[in-house]
């Protein structure tokens, strides 16, 4: 899936189908994972070469943004061997942001993975006359995985952490951080999945016979 952020929080995901709906999974670091992802999830593949991954940038969380040219002043270069970076970091969040969501310990690979990446310099950011933080021109694909890789630590070592969860749709495998005050997000998205539910609850009392008891 690809996606598009505003001035709403998160993406607009755009289904291969072409259906679109928007997904704020909570923390940069899964912004990544829509972008594609190992086995089966290698059919929403979008990151191909450098201007996706510069334009994913662009339309993440990060303040201002990070695509060539973009209103934030970070003008990101990108090599053609971060793209396959950014796509084998992605992957190993997925299977690690799994096994946690499982209570299972990650794969050694994966983690060594994520450290890596974590552990190579980040994104400069720098404070804009506006009070708003701006990104220190000149940035690399490597850094841009490295700013997510720290993200993910931070979320997986945070307040949040146990709050890391898979859509409760059947059919649905997007992962979120519910950073909701009540803590009770289901969905990854009301509009998709939560709306789904509500129209196959509404159907299945519909049908239900005159007399008996519905939940």
């Amino acid at each position: 899936m690809s996606g598009k952020a505003t001035t709403t929080p998160g993406l607009l995901l755009r289904h291969p189908d072409g259906s679109s709906f928007r997904f704020d999974p909570g923390a940069l670091c899964l912004e990544l994972l829509p972008t594609g992802g190992p086995g089966p999830l290698s059919y929403f593949e979008v990151l191909h070469e450098p201007a996706d991954l510069m334009r994913w940038a662009e339309e993440s969380r990060l303040p201002g943004g990070l695509g060539a040219g973009s209103g934030g002043g970070g003008g990101l270069a990108v090599s053609a061997a971060e793209v396959g970076d950014a796509r084998a970091l992605r992957d190993a969040l997925w299977r690690i942001t799994e096994s946690w969501v499982r209570e299972e310990p990650p794969a050694p690979d994966d983690l060594a993975t994520l450290n890596d990446a974590a552990a190579r310099p980040s994104l400069a950011s720098r404070l804009t006359a506006g009070g708003e933080r701006s990104w220190t021109p000149g940035g690399t694909g490597s850094e841009l995985l490295s700013t997510v890789a720290r993200d993910a630590i931070d979320l997986f070592t945070g307040a949040y952490a146990h709050r890391i969860r898979t859509c409760g749709a059947h059919d649905c495998a997007l992962l979120f951080v519910d950073t909701s005050r009540p803590g009770k997000r289901r969905w990854c998205s009301m509009e998709r999945c939560g709306n789904r539910h509500k129209v196959r609850a509404h159907r299945a009392r519909l049908t239900v016979p005159d007399g008996e008891a519905t939940d």
